[in-house]
C-alpha cells in the first residue's frame, strides 16, 4: 500500500521549499501539530501523517508483529520519505517519534537534512549502574503498563493531564485525554510497551545528520537530564531548552516550538 494512504499523509506549505516532516507521539495523531503548521507553511513544504494505528491511518495495516518494536515505525517513515520524493527532509519527532527519527537517520542518513528531537527520551527507565536518569524506575513503568492494561480509559484520564502538564490550562490535558481515548486499546497497549520499554541510548552516537534537541523547561516524562544526555551523545548536536512546560510544547507553546523548528531547519538550506 502507498504510504501516503496508509499513513494518511498531508502535504501543505510552500511548494519547492525545504521539507519538514512532523511525527506525533504515543496516543496522538497529526492533529497535535495543527497550531504549529501554519507558522511553518510560510517557509517550508510541511508533511504531517498518522502512525499506523493512530488517527485516520489505515487500521487494517496494523499488526502486532510489525509494530511490536520501533523498527516497524521506522520502516514506515523511510517508505514515506521514498514515496513522497521530496528530497532530504528535516524530521521533527515528538517524544517516542524522536527515537524513530534517530533510527531512520542512522539507517538512511541521505534521506534527512536534519533531525529535530522534541521532548525526546532514548530510555524512560533509570539505569543506576551507569548513572543514567530516565525519570522512572523499572517498578514505575511496570505499574504504569499494568494500569494501562487493566483500564485503558481510566489510565488515559489519569495520565494525560500529568503528561501534558500546565495544570492551570486544564483544556490541554482534556485534549490529550480525548486523543488517548480515541486510540484502539489493543493498539495502545502494544505501542505503550514500545514507547516505555525501548532503550535507544546506544543508537544516539551513530547519528551523523545535523540534530537539534529541543527539551521543555519542566517535563514530567522527559526531565532536563534526559535532553542533556541526548545532546551529549549525538555528535555536533545543538540543545535548546524551551520556556514551555509539560511534554507537548506543540500544544502548550506552539509559537515557541515553531520558531525553534524554523530557526534550525531554515539554517540547513
Amino acid at each position: 500500500m502507498d504510504a501516503r494512504i496508509r499513513n494518511h499523509v498531508a502535504v501543505t506549505g510552500r511548494p519547492g521549499g525545504p521539507v519538514v516532516i512532523l511525527a506525533h507521539g504515543f496516543g496522538c495523531d497529526q492533529n497535535m501539530w495543527r497550531l504549529v503548521v501554519p507558522a511553518l507553511e510560510r517557509d517550508f513544504t510541511v508533511v504531517v501523517f498518522d502512525h499506523v494505528g493512530a488517527g485516520n491511518s489505515d487500521l487494517a495495516a496494523w499488526s502486532r508483529e510489525r509494530y511490536a518494536s520501533l523498527d516497524g515505525y521506522v520502516d514506515d517513515v523511510l517508505e514515506l520519505c521514498r514515496d513522497l520524493e521530496l528530497g532530504p527532509a528535516t524530521f521533527v519527532g515528538h517524544s517516542v517519534s524522536a527515537m524513530m527519527g534517530v533510527l531512520a537517520a542512522v539507517r538512511e542518513p541521505e534521506a534527512f537534512a536534519g533531525l529535530v528531537l522534541l521532548a525526546p527520551s532514548p530510555c524512560f527507565i533509570d539505569d543506576p549502574d551507569t548513572g543514567y536518569r530516565g525519570g522512572f524506575s523499572t517498578e514505575d513503568i511496570e505499574e504504569l503498563l499494568e494500569s494501562l492494561d487493566a483500564n485503558y480509559l481510566g489510565w488515559s484520564g489519569a495520565m494525560a493531564p500529568v503528561i501534558m502538564g500546565n495544570p492551570e490550562r486544564p483544556e490541554l490535558g482534556e485534549e490529550l485525554t480525548s486523543s488517548f481515548c480515541r486510540t484502539d486499546p489493543e493498539i495502545a497497549r502494544v505501542f505503550a510497551r514500545v514507547t516505555f520499554l525501548s532503550d535507544n541510548r546506544a543508537d544516539l552516537a551513530k547519528v551523523t545528520v545535523p540534530t537539534l534537541v529541543a527539551q521543555c523547561s519542566s517535563d514530567a516524562i522527559a526531565p532536563p537530564e534526559v535532553g542533556a544526555f541526548v545532546h551529549a551523545q549525538i555528535p555536533g548536536s545543538r540543545l535548546v531548552t524551551l520556556n514551555a512546560t509539560g511534554h507537548c510544547p506543540q500544544l502548550a507553546a506552539p509559537e515557541e516550538t515553531a520558531a525553534a523548528i524554523t530557526a534550525f531547519a531554515g539554517a540547513l538550506r
